[in-house]
Parts: C-alpha cells; sequence; structure tokens
C-alpha cells in the first residue's frame, strides 16, 4: 500500500495518476461479537468482505448515485447486509450523525470544530472526515442552440447574484466568440436546503471571483434572486424543465438530466468537466486533517493547467471507534468496499471522477484502523 509523504504542514497530496494500482482491503473481523465474515466477488470485481447486519446512514445527495451503486454492489456480494442510505443532504446527515440517529454520515464539507466535538462526544472518540467520493460541481443550463459555453468565476458570481441577467449579455459574449448567445432571460435555481454543494460553490467563487463575489460563502444559499429547489435532484430538474435556466449542480445530475455544462476559464484557458482534469485539480488539495483524519482544504482559485476549479469532495463522517462493535464492523467492511480500486475506478461512469492513488490509499489505511 502507498504511503503517505508528509511533505510539510499541511500535507499536500501529489498524486501522480488515478489509481494505478489495487488498495489493498483489510478484514473486519469478529470484533469479539460473533460476527463472521467472508469474501465475496461481486459485478464490479471488487472482493467484499461480508458482514451481515445494518446500518443507516444520511447525508449528502451530491453523492447519491455513487454510495447507491457501491451499496448495490455490496449487497449483491453480500446478501445478509443492509445499508440505508439517506441522500437528505450534508447538512441533515451531519446533525443526525452528531444525534446518534445514523451510523456514519455523508458531508460535502469536513466537520467544524464545533460539529466534530459534538461528534466525538456521541462516538465517545473522535471522528474521522474520509474523502471518499470526488463530485464536480458543474454550472449547468438549458439554453437551445448552445452546446458549447465557457464562464470565469466573477461571469458566475454576477449570474448567480443577478447582475447579469440574460445569456446575450456582452461580459458573456466577450469570453464566447463566435457563440450565438440568445436574449433568454437567465433563470437561477438554487439549493433550497442546506447543501455541501452551496458551501464548495460559494467558497469557489469567493476564492476566484474577486469582488465580482458577493455571497457568503456557507451551507445555506445567502443570495437574493433566483429559486430554491431542494437536493440535487431538485435544482436539475428545475433547470430541466426551464430554457434560460442555470444552476450549479454535481456533474452527474446535470448529465443525467441532458443539461449543458459550462467549461471554466481559469486564467490559463477554458478547462472542461472531464475525470481526468477534476483529478488535476484535487491532486492539488492541502492535507489539514491529522491522523486518521483525512479533511482535505481545495484550492478553488488554482491556475493549475487543465485543472477544473469547481469540485467537491464527499467525506463519509465516522466514529474511530464504534460503541456497537456490530455496526462498526459492518461500517468498516462496506466502507473498505467503497474505496476499492474498482469501485473507484467505476465512479466515472456515474459522473463522478475516482480519488487520487495516494489520497485513495491513505483513505484505505483510515478505515483499516477503525475500531
Amino acid at each position: 500500500m502507498t504511503n503517505l509523504h508528509i511533505r510539510s504542514i499541511p500535507t499536500v497530496f501529489s498524486a501522480v495518476g488515478v489509481l494505478a494500482a489495487t488498495v489493498a482491503l483489510s478484514a473486519c473481523g469478529s470484533d469479539n461479537t460473533g460476527t463472521t465474515t467472508r469474501s465475496s466477488s461481486n459485478s464490479t470485481g471488487a472482493q467484499a468482505n461480508c458482514v451481515p447486519g445494518t446500518i443507516r446512514a444520511e447525508g449528502s445527495s451530491a453523492q447519491k448515485n455513487a454510495i447507491e451503486a457501491a451499496i448495490s454492489a455490496y449487497q449483491r456480494g453480500c446478501d445478509k447486509a443492509t445499508i440505508n442510505y439517506n441522500p437528505s443532504g450534508s447538512g441533515a446527515g451531519i446533525k443526525n450523525f452528531v444525534a446518534g440517529q445514523v451510523d456514519f454520515a455523508g458531508s460535502d464539507s469536513a466537520l467544524k470544530p464545533d460539529e466534530a466535538a459534538a461528534a466525538a462526544k456521541t462516538c465517545g472518540s473522535p471522528a474521522w472526515n474520509l474523502p471518499m467520493v470526488t463530485g464536480p460541481i458543474a454550472i449547468a443550463y438549458r439554453l437551445q442552440g448552445v452546446s458549447t459555453l465557457t464562464l470565469d468565476a466573477p461571469l458566475a458570481a454576477r449570474i448567480f447574484s443577478g447582475a447579469i441577467t440574460t445569456w446575450n449579455d456582452p461580459a458573456i459574449a466577450a469570453v464566447n466568440p463566435g457563440v450565438t448567445l440568445p436574449a433568454t432571460p437567465i433563470r437561477v435555481f438554487f439549493r433550497s436546503d442546506e447543501s455541501g454543494t452551496t458551501d464548495n460553490f460559494t467558497k469557489y467563487l469567493k476564492a476566484a471571483a474577486g469582488s465580482a463575489a458577493t455571497l457568503v460563502p456557507g451551507k445555506k444559499w445567502t443570495g437574493t434572486v433566483g429559486e430554491g429547489k431542494e437536493k440535487s435532484s431538485g435544482v436539475a430538474a428545475a433547470v430541466k424543465g426551464q430554457e434560460g435556466g442555470v444552476t450549479y449542480v454535481e456533474w452527474s445530475y446535470a448529465t443525467q438530466n441532458g443539461l449543458g455544462v459550462a467549461a471554466i476559464d481559469t486564467g490559463s484557458g477554458p478547462v472542461t468537466l472531464t475525470g481526468a482534469n477534476v483529478g488535476a485539480m484535487v491532486a492539488t488539495a492541502a492535507r489539514v486533517g491529522t491522523g486518521h483524519d483525512l479533511a482535505l482544504s481545495l484550492d478553488y482559485a488554482t491556475k493549475a493547467k487543465n485543472a477544473y476549479p469547481i469540485n467537491l469532495v464527499t467525506y463519509e463522517i465516522v466514529c474511530s471507534v464504534y460503541q456497537d462493535k456490530a455496526k462498526g464492523a459492518l461500517v468498516k467492511a462496506f466502507l473498505a468496499h467503497f474505496a476499492s480500486a474498482p469501485v473507484q475506478a467505476g465512479l466515472e461512469k456515474q459522473g463522478y471522477a475516482p480519488l487520487p492513488a495516494v489520497v485513495a490509499a491513505s483513505v484505505a489505511t483510515a478505515i483499516a484502523a477503525i475500531g
């Protein structure tokens, strides 16, 4: 297994490729509860350590398609395991994890200090942020006759704040030479629920848009224009049904709904949204967590060549030591499956990008350390 090399504090993940080698999975064992494990294959080609039982998880709707695919594959190979995931949004997931209502949470932002303290009290041990899904955030639109569109951060900030109201605005036309833009009114759709996607998108605007950025970064949308919809599925469906519509949403939802996806000019030329370009950005992330807490800090203002800048990393937030050993064993086995090379490689078909190899190796090590 590849070790994480610490270059400085914070540590910089400098991945040189995407999952070039299979990540080794560690067996969960019985944890002294009488729970047995068996190795089963499934349609992904991954070897899953089968731990029977039932666990509940909740949170990020951004990772819904990814985690549902991983759950389906795991349960095909382990028919006595039941993993229930409710894509209620990152804010709800953290709240219910802290309240002890779910066994792990999915969140598109790492725990804040007060959340981490509350989670540690509930767990009886530190809670860890484990990056699992790299979810590119698309600026997705519906605009008849416009198949290619380029935006930069200041333009995006002005569109989502209502400063630009029509698609043929001269400022948009200036970065789209040769593209015929209609005079269609812009209809902004945003997440009405607390959302890690909103948090990451507004952090991008704050970091990269300069004085054009007026929205306060956070899980709750603070803009004064547009129409709110719940969850990623809600904003994607709204844009699909509205000519001139635009939103920020995970790549998978944009592609599933047949929406246009803008290229982003970072100052080094337009960057299209591809798995490779997402990996180039995530590889620049600085690690801010310590030990097996793998919280990352993304450089939204990156000008690295071919690095797509608007990304989120969905964390699975876990107890480092589970008081209910049977549930902890199943959490551990399932997350080892989710982090495995075959499963991660398959995520791009769902509209996600696999974790860079060095990040995936650190995640596998952390999962193995869950007690």
